[in-house]
């Protein structure tokens, strides 16, 4: 592996337009009047749809649950390269179900579940990493989709796509679309940022008592109580009016599994893996970054948002948006101002 380099993060003021234009982002505003046109037609997928719909595959001897859509290619879609949808910490497929069909007209959708998460295996002891994420994401892309692919994740889910694309030695990956992107697998990563260093002794105390079995089923079955996890997207979404009650049972309902517990312990005390900071230096293919402005988790003004921010002065292969009152999950949040950004960006990839 090649020896990473550190970069310094830079303060980057805080814009108080709609969205931040970076540069080098050539968007056409008629394209994106007719993409925001196009999504407000489109209902989302329901979640019994999604259940419905979603297959299996069998990864390294774990079950993994993918859905792809639509199941016939057209001939956009056969033309256009296929996308795969990462979601983030505690999510799932059907997080997606607001983008699944206005992505779908265009492209083949590939969304999938990632081991420990959704209707995916929850082995009992596994010790989940970052790496392992992204090396899921390469056999995906090598044994099911078989075309390259831009993935697009969010959180977590963005991270694991920043080190797939970077460790790919394949033409696997055609570019990245990165929401909120993680600055690793919990927030122990982030040790630059003042508000992280306060919180560092409590961080490694909740660790301690996750650590101690039945304090860890506790804490769990209090965070998967409805009305507490209700208040938690309150908190990380701008968008009030997105978290609906599907939204609660999406994240709710996989806590409920067997081996659910463990793999919150797993992520939460275990090493929070590779820096994006290190990563996206490696990476010449084409970055759509798209920041939520009033993200609690990885704020814009955090050591990895402002180094986000810094990017597309330096690379030409970055494009990058704040979008004014979304939150961490900018996808699900406001998913009419991520269409009107990302579907143009899609149109304009390069011929492969």
């Amino acid at each position: 592996m090649a020896t990473r380099r550190k970069f310094h993060s830079l303060v980057v003021p805080k814009h108080p337009i709609a969205s931040l234009t970076c540069a080098n982002a050539s968007v056409t505003s008629s394209t994106a009047a007719v993409s925001a046109e196009k999504e407000e037609v489109l209902p989302p997928l329901d979640v019994s749809e999604i259940n419905r719909k979603s297959k299996k595959w069998v990864w390294k001897g774990y079950t993994i649950s993918y859905l792809v859509y639509p199941e016939g290619n057209s001939d956009a879609a056969a033309v256009n390269p296929p996308l795969l949808l990462v979601h983030g910490f505690g999510a799932s497929i059907a997080h997606w179900r607001r983008n699944i069909p206005t992505l779908a007209q265009s492209h083949t959708v590939y969304a999938i579940d990632l081991l420990g998460f959704g209707a995916s295996d929850k082995p009992a002891g596994f010790q989940y990493s970052m790496e392992v994420w992204a090396q899921l994401i390469l056999d995906f892309l090598d044994e099911v989709v078989q075309r390259p692919t831009v993935l697009l994740g969010n959180s977590v889910g963005s991270l694991a796509c920043v080190i797939a694309a970077a460790e790919s030695s394949r033409s696997l990956v055609r570019g990245l679309v990165l929401f909120n992107c993680a600055g690793g697998m919990n927030n122990k990563a982030i040790v630059d940022d003042w508000r992280i260093k306060l919180l560092l002794p409590l961080l490694w105390l909740f660790d301690f008592l996750l650590k101690q079995k039945g304090i860890a089923s506790y804490l769990f079955d209090r965070v998967r109580q409805r009305d507490n996890l209700r208040n938690v997207l309150l908190s990380v979404y701008g968008n009030k009016e997105s978290v609906d009650e599907d939204l609660v049972e999406i994240i709710r309902k996989p806590a409920l599994d067997e081996g659910a517990l463990d793999a919150f312990v797993s992520i939460v005390t275990g090493p929070p893996g590779p820096n994006p900071i290190q990563l996206i230096p490696k990476i010449t293919l084409p970055v759509l970054v798209l920041w939520g402005d009033q993200d609690p988790f990885t704020p814009i003004d955090g050591p990895v948002g402002k180094y986000f921010s810094t990017l597309p002065a330096q690379m030409p292969n970055v494009n990058l948006f704040l979008l004014e009152g979304v939150g961490h999950c900018p996808h699900d949040d406001r998913p009419d101002l991520v269409h009107e950004k990302l579907l143009p960006w899609l149109s304009e990839l390069p011929v492969s």
